[in-house]
């Protein structure tokens, strides 16, 4: 069985068009690597809705492409930034959205929670020790 994937709205725009010219549900299955079950509940939906676009089930957005754009640039540009103080950025152009929701859309676009992690502080010392190993072992090779 091909792996799963989503059929865009062209492609299922090409199913349908395929089968109302007679091709096989296997055969429109095929030439998009899907299973034939999607092609069959594609097809049955198309006759009882004549919708051939993914119905969006589940709660509905808080926030719109353009703040979840605005929310993905906030926390591009400010790394520090904490999901309150784009919440209170936001809130100042649109409707109340919580700091949880930031976080969500947040993770929708694979950012996620940083701290900045301070390394430990090299004395003159330890500098000096560094480099004497590297010049020591400067022309090593893995062998």
């Amino acid at each position: 069985m091909p792996p799963r994937r989503k059929l865009s709205d062209l492609d299922r725009g090409r199913a349908i068009g395929w089968l109302q010219d007679g091709v096989a549900a296997r055969q429109v299955a095929q030439r998009l690597a899907v299973a034939p079950s999607v092609i069959i509940r594609l097809k049955q939906r198309f006759h009882a809705t004549e919708i051939v676009q993914e119905r969006r089930s589940g709660r509905p957005r808080v926030t719109t492409q353009r703040e979840d754009r605005f929310i993905q640039r906030q926390a591009m540009q400010q790394r520090m930034a904490t999901a309150n103080n784009i919440r209170q950025r936001l809130q100042a152009t649109t409707n109340n959205v919580s700091g949880q929701t930031i976080r969500n859309c947040l993770h929708n676009f694979g950012l996620r929670a940083r701290r900045p992690v301070r390394g430990t502080t090299l004395t003159t010392n330890h500098r000096a020790a560094c480099r004497a190993w590297c010049t020591q072992h400067v022309r090593w090779q893995r062998q």
